[in-house]
């Protein structure tokens, strides 16, 4: 998920981004699933789109030829292996430093290119758990807990993305490309900021809060009526508008609750007071309410109901493109706003070498006949 998470916020960006895929296989992520559309797997293409597909099998000598051709072309090669697997294809950074010294090349692995765990490989979840992100994860009282999102992957991507686009900058004052080396590990350990902070500056670990927060109260999820309401209360001023709020006016008076680290302190005092009083009313209710009080609130929606939200239709972040395979298919789409260059996010992900024999002839010169003898020889 990592590199093509990366390539895909440029592609949304405008970046022209050509995938290079297994002739037979493709991308391992088209088999997964469900769900699928027509067969076509939905996990790869919320990941693909504005992307063009080339089959091509660089273990062949043919299949090193045209990835070498299309990288003079190339302003940026992204590669998502384990460290070492393009240098034994010929493909290493200080060879392709010297062929295509513009050449920005960015590497996505599990532990990076350097370190004693380098040459492992690198999945989503055993980074969640080596990480230390499962152990602030879940129920206090329960076991540590794996995201539910890919979330090391994710922010590889988000990571390698920001890279790429600080190496270009450089290059319009060098002149010259160099290495972005993102380790999931690294991605993910970078997230723990405050809570990596803590332990560096005490010792202890933190602990695992559920819902709630280590240095903020109140702050989690209260059952309502009809679900579950998520309250993040982060000052003092906040606090007594809730309480005036749910008609407990009192409590804000009361010295126990007095400052944030005092309704830390006191914390199994304050909490069962507050939840008879927000289990009087609806979710809609209290969002009403609250935050026409100025409570930072919000319910606990499952994805359907974020999907259907005016806000995010407003903001544009969910539109159809024309799948030729899937049919018309809705997607999320990029949160980054521009005001001058907003970028696209139209064009479906690529069917299986749907664009190879256009970038073989259109980029690269090659006749007809060299690209089917190419085919036939399984090279594309």
């Amino acid at each position: 998920m990592s590199g093509p998470y990366c390539t895909l916020m440029l592609a949304d960006m405008g970046a022209r981004v050509i995938k290079v895929e297994h002739p037979q296989r493709g991308d391992d992520t088209r088999s997964w699933g469900p769900p699928f559309v027509n067969g076509e797997s939905v996990y790869f293409m919320s990941v693909n789109r504005n992307k063009e597909s080339l089959t091509l099998d660089v273990k062949q000598p043919e299949g090193r030829l045209i990835l070498q051709a299309l990288l003079e072309r190339a302003d940026v090669l992204v590669e998502n292996f384990r460290p070492g697997a393009l240098d034994r294809l010929g493909f290493d950074r200080p060879t392709l430093a010297t062929l295509h010294p513009r050449l920005v090349y960015a590497s996505i692995s599990g532990y990076g290119h350097t370190g004693p765990l380098r040459d492992l490989a690198g999945y989503d979840a055993i980074t969640q758990a080596e990480s230390g992100l499962m152990s602030i994860t879940g129920d206090p009282q329960g076991p540590p807990f794996r995201l539910g999102l890919p979330v090391s992957d994710l922010v590889s991507g988000l990571f390698a993305a920001q890279g790429i686009l600080l190496a270009l900058l450089a290059r319009t004052v060098t002149g010259r490309g160099q290495h972005v080396d993102i380790a999931m590990h690294d991605s993910v350990a970078a997230l723990l900021t405050y809570q990596a902070a803590g332990f560096l500056a005490t010792g202890k670990n933190p602990p695992r809060m559920g819902n709630a927060h280590e240095s903020i109260v109140p702050y989690g999820t209260f059952d309502v009526r009809d679900g579950r309401l998520m309250l993040a209360v982060g000052n003092d001023d906040q606090f007594r508008r809730l309480c005036e709020a749910l008609g407990l006016a009192s409590l804000a008076d009361d010295p126990r609750f007095a400052t944030n680290p005092l309704r830390v302190e006191h914390r199994s005092a304050l909490l069962p007071l507050l939840e008879p009083a927000l289990a009087t009313r609806t979710r809609d209710e209290w969002v009403g309410v609250l935050r026409e009080a100025g409570v930072p609130c919000g319910a606990v929606r499952d994805i359907g109901e974020m999907m259907g939200d005016p806000q995010l239709a407003a903001r544009g972040m969910v539109g159809t493109v024309a799948h030729p395979v899937a049919g018309d298919l809705r997607l999320v789409g990029n949160p980054v706003r521009l005001s001058e260059s907003p970028g696209r996010d139209d064009r479906p992900a690529p069917t299986l070498g749907q664009h190879t024999e256009a970038i073989l002839r259109g980029d690269l010169d090659l006749t007809l006949e060299h690209v089917e003898a190419l085919r036939g020889r399984g090279v594309v």
